[in-house]
C-alpha cells in the first residue's frame, strides 16, 4: 500500500492480563476540496464544490466521479483537465468551453464526511439527480453473486493492511473484475471506481455489477443509477430509502452478500 495512504503510530496492545507496546498501521484520512473552473459569458468562474474526508490517492478519479454522480456533468467531454491546485488536498476540475453546468447545483455547496455522502443536502428532492430508469437485463446467476465478496476482499490490499478501508469493485457480467478502489469513505470508494471509468469514456456501465464492502445507502444507489449500473451488491444491509430508490429506477439491489448467502431487495437474480 502506498506510504501516503498509511500512518504508523505507537500502540499499546492488551490481551487478557498482558500488555505489549509496538507500532500499528492506520489508514490516512485527510480532507479533499474539489473545485470547478469554467468560463461563462466571457468570464472565468471558480467554485469550491465539495470538501470530503478521504484517503489520499486516486484523487482525480474521485473528483470526476463525484461531479458525474452528483449530476453536475454528464460526459467526460465536459472536463478539459484535472489537476491538484496548490495543495495535494485540493483538486481543480477545469470544465470544457461548451460544458453546461446547472448553476443551482453548483450553489449547493456542501461538506461531506467520510461516513456520509449526503450530509448538508436539505431534502430528498435535492438528492435525486437527473437519471433514467435502468433497462431490464438478464438476471445474474446466484453462483456468480456468491463469488463477488471473496474477489473484493482478496483485492483490498489496503484493508488487509489496516482494517480501516471500504472497498468498491466493478465486475462485468461474467464476474471478471474491471476496477477496484478503496477509501475511508464508502461513497468515495464508489466515486473513485466510477470516476476512473468515466474519465476513460466508458460510461454508462450498463453491463456491470458494483460490489461494495459496506451497507447499501441511498447515495450509493443513486451513484450506481447515474452511472447506469444495473446491479448493486453490498456486504451489509440496505436502508429503506435505498430500496425505494432502487425499485423506482429498476436497479437490482442485493444486501448481506457474504458467506454464501444474500437477500434480494429489488429486482431479481436467476
Amino acid at each position: 500500500m502506498p506510504e501516503e495512504r498509511i500512518a504508523r503510530v505507537a500502540v499499546t496492545r492488551v490481551s487478557g492480563a498482558s500488555t505489549t507496546r509496538g507500532d500499528d498501521v492506520l489508514v490516512v484520512e485527510e480532507p479533499l476540496e474539489i473545485r470547478a473552473g469554467w468560463r461563462s459569458d466571457g468570464e472565468q468562474r471558480e467554485k469550491a464544490i465539495s470538501v470530503t474526508m478521504r484517503t489520499p490517492g486516486d484523487d482525480y478519479d474521485l473528483a470526476a466521479g463525484f461531479l458525474f454522480t452528483e449530476g453536475l456533468i454528464r460526459s467526460a467531454d465536459d472536463i478539459e483537465s484535472v489537476r491538484h491546485w496548490g495543495s495535494p488536498n485540493i483538486v481543480r476540475v477545469a470544465l470544457s468551453e461548451g460544458a453546461k453546468i446547472d448553476s443551482a447545483k453548483l450553489d449547493r455547496h456542501f461538506y461531506t464526511t467520510s461516513s456520509c455522502g449526503v450530509c448538508g443536502k436539505t431534502s430528498i428532492d435535492a438528492l435525486r439527480v437527473a437519471a433514467n430508469k435502468l433497462p431490464r437485463g438478464k438476471p445474474p446467476a446466484g453462483d456468480l453473486i456468491h463469488r463477488l465478496p471473496v474477489a473484493l476482499r482478496d483485492g483490498q490490499s489496503g484493508f488487509l493492511a489496516t482494517g480501516g478501508l471500504h472497498g468498491a469493485a466493478l465486475f462485468d457480467e461474467e464476474g471478471t473484475m474491471r476496477r477496484l478502489r478503496e477509501d475511508v469513505g464508502r461513497h468515495n470508494a464508489v466515486d473513485k471506481v466510477i470516476g476512473s471509468l468515466f474519465l476513460e469514456h466508458a460510461t454508462p456501465l450498463s453491463h456491470s455489477i458494483l460490489m461494495v464492502s459496506s451497507r447499501a445507502s441511498f447515495e450509493l444507489v443513486q451513484k450506481a443509477i447515474v452511472a447506469g449500473i444495473p446491479l448493486l451488491a453490498a456486504v451489509g444491509a440496505p436502508s429503506s430509502l435505498a430500496v425505494d430508490l432502487a425499485r423506482e429506477f429498476g436497479l437490482t439491489l442485493l444486501g448481506f452478500v457474504r458467506d454464501g448467502r444474500f437477500n434480494v431487495y429489488a429486482g431479481e437474480v436467476g
